[in-house]
């Protein structure tokens, strides 16, 4: 049977990758968008186009009171699409990148990160928990900041940790429904993330890859690929473990 795979914020960046990968491999997609629809849509027709199926759904992952009625539209989509009541991967990838010094952080970007990457990675997952199939996957995206420190991600950094601790209770939790649980820490990646600071600012770029054994940044092609890999019966046994990709950043 076809899996099928749930990426949030799958209409850009790091998910677009990850999601088409999944359907180079076989899968098919289901992706969220908070705001581009058109961007979410033509995701889609780029998987219809590898030969899977594929739909879009609107999400702020940030706001958990859109949860229940959001798994009621899935629940539909999985239904009228796949005849299925349930799906097998969730990818938790949807995020924003909200940079400032500690002395400069205001209370409003705080509250938003830990909205968007630690309260909705744990709301909108056991949310979805009825609806994912026994033996799926779980990947949490984390960051390579959790392991070494840059100014002005303190924020950011801190509530991807949590994440990874949360991807341990995760795994421990849904172990005994087959379901396996990681973390996935990219490095610093050129997209648009973060306004495209890593992409587009040429000191940071250059900081970043002087810090990486690979001698360069990460593309979303290096991350997508490996994340689909992960979520494959090839790698049934990797279970409650972070798993960094960043070309050796900060060694």
């Amino acid at each position: 049977m076809t899996s099928i795979s749930l990426v949030t914020g799958g209409s850009r960046g790091l998910g677009r990758n990850t999601a088409l990968s999944i359907a180079r491999r076989g899968g098919d997609v289901v992706l969220t968008y908070r705001s581009q629809a058109a961007e979410a849509e033509a995701v889609v027709a780029e998987i219809q186009a590898i030969g899977r199926k594929a739909a879009a759904l609107q999400l702020d992952t940030g706001d958990t009171s859109a949860f229940a009625a959001f798994a009621d539209r899935l629940r539909k989509v999985l239904r009228d699409t796949w005849g299925r009541e349930t799906f097998d991967h969730l990818v938790n990838n949807a995020g924003h990148g909200d940079y400032a010094l500690i002395g400069d952080t205001t209370e409003a970007q705080f509250d938003r990160l830990v909205d968007v990457h630690f309260k909705g990675v744990y709301f909108l997952t056991q949310t979805l928990l009825p609806l994912i199939a026994d033996g799926g996957r779980i990947v949490n995206l984390s960051s390579g900041l959790t392991r070494l420190s840059y100014p002005g991600y303190a924020a950011y950094a801190a509530v991807k940790g949590a994440v990874e601790v949360l991807t341990r209770y995760m795994a421990k939790e849904l172990g005994g429904r087959g379901i396996a649980v990681n973390t996935v820490a990219p490095g610093a990646i050129e997209t648009d993330f973060g306004g495209g600071a890593v992409r587009d600012t040429p000191e940071l770029n250059r900081q970043f890859a002087e810090m990486t054994a690979l001698g360069r940044v990460g593309l979303p092609d290096d991350i997508g690929p490996m994340i689909a890999g992960l979520l494959s019966g090839e790698n049934r046994w990797v279970n409650a473990q972070r798993i960094e990709v960043s070309g050796g950043q900060g060694i």
